[in-house]
């Protein structure tokens, strides 16, 4: 049949889409686990815990990479899409003490052209195999007249396993505890809207034109480009703290909210998380940030990690075993009684 296909001219190309799925096979078999019983096509993926745990625990979260999405369009730089989902959703369900088992992406859009879906994929699959997370499945939805012409959004959905017992909830957390701070990368991948609105960039301008603007070296960056300095990707921790996880009482992953919002999440009653701020470096991107938005410090550190991507509460006893576990772990603070608020931050 050569007539126009009345579907392709409404937005969505069932045989581009069909030539698409016919990739994704292979793909997927790059973050596969031996637990997966399903390939790419059936209805629902399939996974199987075996007899490994004693008491599992299934720890669930979805989340996106926000207008950062924005950002990678316009640098050509979609394979690092994968990287920040990942990164952000292992993070999530680490905080509870869980590893990593299987992930599925969610892909909506308006003209993404098929190589382009590929390569979102591909880096999906490839931060899925360095995380030792199979991907399991997903969804690549054509959706003219939702999103603009050539614009897209990302949304991962990452399971990951724990021992009933092993569960990190915040209740050991006490008075006296230590606060160490494992460093960023940068932005990761939360407070982008404020970010290009204070610097002017994927800000309505033609794409160009922010091309250009990612190409600016500002000198607080050393010598650095604009551009590498937002599309650093989310880190994951959970090779770092894997080691220590049953020396740690509390984690708090430093995302949307900075430490306002977030570190509340995981403090029981009683208690106040008391940070020095003057203990870690602050990235120069938020130096810059601030600089030309003429934020104050105080909203700084409600809006961005500022330098420290997680925190975790440890005894004081502990501390020392963790950070010589994790050697980039800055001490940053202390668990004190209840001040008033759940979260002082010192030396703004």
């Amino acid at each position: 049949m050569n007539e126009p296909r009345a579907y392709a001219a409404a937005g969505v190309d069932i045989a581009a889409r069909s030539k698409f799925a016919k990739s994704l096979p292979g793909i997927l078999a790059q973050a596969r686990r031996p637990e997966v019983l399903s390939d790419a096509g059936p209805f629902s993926g399939l996974f199987r815990l075996g007899d490994t745990y004693r008491d599992p625990v299934l720890s669930a979260s979805a989340d996106g990479i926000g207008t950062k999405v924005k950002l990678h369009l316009a640098a050509d730089r979609l394979d690092l899409c994968g990287p920040d989902i990942l990164g952000h959703s292992i993070n999530d369900i680490l905080v509870c003490g869980a590893e990593p088992i299987f992930f599925l992406d969610y892909i909506a859009g308006n003209g993404l052209t098929t190589e382009q879906k590929l390569t979102l994929v591909e880096g999906v699959a490839r931060a899925c195999a360095e995380a030792g997370c199979a991907l399991l499945g997903g969804e690549t939805a054509d959706m003219p007249d939702v999103y603009a012409p050539g614009e897209f959004d990302l949304a991962g959905f990452i399971v990951g396993v724990v021992e009933r017992d092993r569960i990190i909830d915040g209740s050991k957390v006490a008075a006296g505890d230590v606060m160490l701070g494992i460093p960023s990368s940068g932005l990761h991948t939360n407070g982008f809207s404020l970010a290009r609105k204070v610097l002017d960039i994927c800000n309505g301008e033609p794409m160009e034109e922010t091309r250009r603007r990612l190409e600016e070296r500002p000198a607080v960056l050393g010598g650095g480009s604009l551009g590498e300095a937002l599309l650093t990707t989310h880190r994951p921790y959970h090779r770092q703290v894997g080691p220590v996880m049953e020396r740690i009482h509390g984690m708090a992953h430093i995302t949307g909210g900075g430490y306002v919002e977030n570190v509340p999440r995981i403090l029981p009653e009683g208690v106040t998380a008391e940070f020095d701020t003057t203990a870690w470096p602050v990235l120069p991107i938020f130096q810059l940030i601030q600089q030309r938005g003429e934020i104050s410090s105080e909203e700084m550190y409600e809006v961005f990690n500022m330098g420290i991507g997680l925190v975790l509460m440890v005894s004081p006893d502990d501390a020392e075993a963790v950070q010589a576990a994790i050697p980039e772990a800055l001490r940053i603070g202390r668990v004190r009684g209840w001040t008033g608020r759940p979260v002082e931050l010192r030396g703004l």
